[in-house]
């Protein structure tokens, strides 16, 4: 273990130099979803792909309509239908000087028509006033034939969707570093792309240590404690976009959890353990990869591999732990076994990591100045960098402590949706007085 201390973002900085974003691969739309593009994507088919009717009711000419009213209404005879998934009239007619074709949403605009009539300005062919609704053709086929009364006038290409109104051919639809979410993936497949050129979403293993923790659901006896640390790493890491897998607690035996985490790397881009990286005689995580090195340490690269252990300037989370393991050099980070601990190191430290996987160039969660909201003065230990659990009020630009200090108060961390920054320099922070706020939500 290392007996340099070490500044938060000079820890971080190691880790996001070391991380490298994965191998790009062709994927499925439905594969895709939360995956980063690698490169731009072109429109080649336009949308709409022709003009089509924004309503259901007439198509006409604007000639014909002109002056229309309920008092006066244009009579047109009605020469067919034109429902969605047609290509147009039936035999190909158009609409000619007092005719209208019946039309649905997102039926192609017949030939010779300029507008459409919502069916709402129309008797719908029934001879009566207004119609509140259009009848279905398997109800009415009359309605298709005959004629119909426009109650209104209608200016050209009214509720008419152009051909390319959305995107033309050409057109930029997504850049490349986008992150694929549902509209993206619907904006994809309305222009005909089936699959698509991104980074996969990260595979995190997540495992806790400690010969002392009980899965959920099981009796919990004497000295025992519930793991909720492996529980809330995995929610963490498949919240920042990342497939995370997670595996049972390993108990204090180094060379099981050598071999357990062995195991874990076929399915692992990066692995995250929590607890075993303090100083404690039990502390079997340093034990078990503190000398780790595989057989392509001084590789032409002159990489090695192995995991350093450390003492951070902060407060939770001092001991830390990372490198790389294994065949492929997969990142390791060992996070400290206190719940709070290992929540802000993960913050701080892993989500960073598993957003470089994927690709994006931002990977810090938002940041904010915001007034402290609290009774007392805060205080900090000197030379660390504090990190202490609170609510933020966007509106009034405050933030309230919620819960202590202390590393193992998860009540508190269920409730705060922010971490207030106390800096190395500063020991006491007054009510009042601004810090800065990393937001969690």
């Amino acid at each position: 273990m290392s007996s340099t201390i070490w500044s938060v973002d000079e820890h971080l900085d190691d880790i996001l130099a070391a991380v490298r974003p994965l191998e790009p691969i062709e994927l499925q739309l439905p594969d895709a979803q939360g995956c980063v593009l690698v490169e731009d994507v072109v429109v080649e088919v336009a949308l709409p792909p022709f003009d089509n009717s924004s309503m259901d009711g007439y198509a006409v000419r604007i000639s014909d309509v002109e002056g229309a009213s309920e008092e006066f209404p244009a009579v047109l005879t009605v020469i067919g239908d034109v429902a969605a998934g047609d290509g147009g009239l039936p035999d190909g007619r158009s609409v000619g000087p007092g005719e209208a074709a019946r039309i649905m949403t997102g039926a192609p605009l017949p030939a010779g028509a300029e507008a459409v009539v919502p069916v709402e300005w129309t008797d719908g062919g029934t001879g009566g006033g207004p119609a509140a609704a259009m009848r279905a053709h398997s109800d009415a086929p009359e309605g298709a034939s005959g004629e119909v009364r426009v109650h209104r006038p209608v200016k050209p290409r009214a509720h008419v969707r152009a051909m390319g109104s959305d995107v033309k051919p050409g057109d930029l639809a997504l850049r490349a570093g986008s992150v694929v979410g549902p509209p993206q993936i619907g904006l994809l497949a309305a222009i005909g792309r089936s699959t698509v050129r991104v980074r996969p979403r990260p595979r995190v293993v997540v495992l806790s240590t400690g010969s002392e923790l009980v899965q959920p659901g099981e009796e919990l006896t004497a000295g025992r404690i519930y793991d909720s640390n492996s529980f809330a790493l995995t929610a963490a890491a498949r919240d920042a976009g990342a497939i995370a897998y997670r595996v049972p607690a390993v108990a204090d035996d180094a060379e099981t959890l050598r071999a357990t985490i062995e195991d874990q790397l076929i399915r692992a881009d990066i692995v995250v353990t929590t607890g075993g990286v303090s100083v404690g005689a039990y502390d079997v995580v340093k034990e078990a990869l503190s000398s780790v090195r595989d057989e392509s340490a001084g590789d032409e690269d002159g990489a090695g591999s192995g995991v350093d252990f450390r003492k951070l300037a902060m407060q939770p989370g001092k001991p830390q732990g990372f490198g790389a393991i294994g065949p492929d050099h997969t990142p390791l980070l060992a996070l400290p076994g206190n719940p709070v601990s290992s929540y802000v190191s993960f913050e701080l430290f892993v989500r960073p990591a598993i957003l470089t996987l994927m690709g994006l160039e931002d990977v810090h969660r938002p940041k904010v100045r915001a007034t402290l909201s609290t009774d007392r003065a805060l205080a900090s230990p000197s030379g660390k960098r504090q990190f202490l659990r609170g609510t933020y009020d966007a509106e009034a630009g405050t933030v309230t402590p919620v819960g202590g200090a202390g590393s193992h108060l998860i009540a508190a961390l269920a409730q705060a949706d922010a971490l207030i920054v106390l800096p190395e320099d500063v020991t006491s922070a007054e009510p009042g007085t601004e810090a800065d706020v990393i937001l969690l939500r």
